[in-house]
């Protein structure tokens, strides 16, 4: 679907000092993206927090984002979990409207093998009423996709239409790259890896950088998508600095801290998560007031 071809951004979910939902402040940030060409928005993921909000503040953000957006871009959410009949139930019982495909990470913690991995997502692609993008995400769920299974599913769902690969490994993404079916896009789930992922057949990114530096990305997306490499190093070596910031203290943390130093949103996490260290605040501060 040439819709997710380009750069996504992995919104975050801006919080009060009280740690309600700042629904000013993700207008300001979906505005922010929307206006700088981004090519679709990706909400409730990792960098969105998902985890520390509840069902119906799930819901808020997701309608408000579709309000804010009005159909200006796609829209991908984020529905997962290691509960696949749970997530089965929450496809059944919300509604998809203005919703252009769901990215569903890989089940956490209970470590299945591949077969299970497979069973699961099968399940889940059979349950959706919009095409899945698989997210592989090994160092936070503790278990690999393996580009086999990937390729398995790519091939025989055809509702599973691309995959967010944050493995990091990139011989397992080139195996995907090699064997995959027409039309199923390998999608960089790592700002660091985007062009060089580009570069051997993906077809973009889902970014967190691109929260704070939406032109920039998408920019940089758009020249690698069109075999321009020494222009679109040039942008990605400027910001390889501060994407290794944003990870300092871990996601999303650092970005975060960006958009706090931009005067977008508080510096505001939920517990457990936390704010970056004062040092590594500074260190970006420095870095984003060069840039604005």
């Amino acid at each position: 679907m040439d819709k997710f071809i380009g750069t996504g951004v992995a919104i975050v979910t801006p919080f009060r000092p009280d740690s309600s939902i700042d629904f000013k402040s993700l207008e300001k940030v979906v505005e922010h993206l929307i206006n700088n060409k981004v090519n679709y928005l990706v909400v409730l993921g990792t960098t969105g927090e998902s985890v520390t909000l509840n069902k119906e503040e799930k819901r808020a953000v997701v309608d408000f984002i579709l309000e804010i957006n009005q159909n200006r871009v796609p829209v991908v959410v984020g529905i997962g979990g290691n509960n696949t009949h749970e997530v089965i139930n929450q496809l059944r019982s919300n509604s998809f409207d203005g919703i252009d495909a769901i990215l569903s990470v890989a089940p956490y913690y209970n470590k299945p093998n591949q077969e299970g991995l497979f069973q699961h997502y099968r399940t889940i692609a059979a349950a959706s009423p919009v095409p899945v993008i698989l997210y592989n995400v090994p160092g936070r769920t503790s278990v690999n996709l393996s580009a086999d299974t990937t390729l398995e599913l790519a091939h025989k769902s055809n509702n599973i239409i691309a995959i967010k690969e944050a493995s990091g490994n990139l011989d397992q993404i080139i195996k995907i790259v090699r064997n995959k079916p027409e039309g199923f896009q390998v999608i960089s789930g790592d700002d660091v890896l985007t062009l060089p992922i580009i570069a051997i057949g993906g077809t973009g990114v889902i970014s967190v950088l691109g929260n704070a530096f939406p032109a920039e990305v998408s920019k940089m997306v758009s020249l690698s998508l069109n075999s321009k490499f020494e222009d679109a190093r040039k942008i990605h070596f400027q910001f390889t600095e501060l994407i290794d910031l944003l990870f300092t203290d871990g996601n999303p943390a650092g970005i975060k801290a960006v958009l706090n130093v931009m005067d977008l949103i508080s510096n505001a996490l939920r517990l457990p998560l936390t704010p970056v260290q004062t040092a590594t605040y500074n260190k970006i501060s420095k870095l984003v007031s060069e840039r604005i």
